[in-house]
């Protein structure tokens, strides 16, 4: 059966890297080989679907730990992965340094291929519940920046049935000016929105002068445009700024 993941074998000896990569791809990994930290580090950045990485300890140029800690550094909180080192000469301290750079397992050569299978299957446990769990947080954020934005949007409905101006925005002067007639239909914050769009402001250069995030503007541009039955903001734009022009 095929594996969704792609594994990043680094080893300075090609014969290890092209028989691990054989028995790999035999179990159904999809592999790639690398003969030098500093090509692995390449291919890394240059393949961002490589979620496993194994990687022999001493090489000549950096270590195995060294270069799961440069990956790490690479990757950042955006991207998730895992290691594996293996040694032909495992000591206490190697392996307390490997698992305090966060590597997920240390086999010992002559490798075992079965237990490294074995330990595949375990890393890929490991990633799946990873994955998981940053779906969790992406959803708490949005569900957060949501719950913002309705915040603004409630704090910025006009509940005064006789407001009569639009107030200062954007290019304009702190006067309150004779409202328009089609702004009669707003609220006073999707009046404040709507004055900007005539005036040609991006969402960036709105959420600015309001001091609201950019998702809070594109609500309230979705909210008016519902309100006159448009479809972009160059017809609400055209609209409104033919209604300031009749005054």
């Amino acid at each position: 059966m095929e594996s969704e993941h792609r594994v990043l074998v680094v080893d300075n000896e090609p014969l290890v890297v092209e028989e691990l990569i054989e028995y790999l791809s035999a179990k159904g990994y999809d592999c790639m080989g690398c003969g030098s930290p500093s090509e692995a580090l390449q291919t890394f950045v240059g393949n961002p679907e490589i979620d496993i990485v194994l990687s022999d300890f001493k090489m000549p140029s950096m270590s195995g730990i060294e270069l799961v800690e440069t990956l790490n550094s690479i990757a950042g909180s955006g991207r998730i992965f895992e290691a594996i080192i293996f040694t032909g000469n495992a000591e206490k301290n190697d392996v307390i340094a490997a698992l305090r750079a966060g590597v997920a397992d240390y086999f010992q050569k002559p490798l075992d291929l079965d237990s490294l299978v074995e330990g595949l299957a375990k890393v890929r446990v490991k990633l799946g519940k990873r994955h998981g769990e940053a779906k969790i947080r992406m959803l708490s954020h949005n569900l957060n920046a949501i719950s913002n934005s309705l915040s603004e949007i409630c704090t910025g409905v006009d509940t005064s049935p006789n407001v009569n101006t639009v107030g200062s925005t954007l290019g304009s002067s702190s006067e309150a000016l004779p409202m328009p007639e089609p702004f009669k239909k707003l609220s006073r914050r999707q009046r404040d929105v709507a004055n900007l769009i005539v005036k040609g402001a991006t969402n960036y250069q709105i959420a600015c002068e309001l001091g609201i995030s950019e998702n809070t503007v594109k609500l309230y541009v979705s909210q008016t445009l519902r309100v006159f039955d448009l479809n972009n903001r160059t017809q609400l734009a055209l609209a409104l700024g033919q209604g300031m022009s009749e005054r």
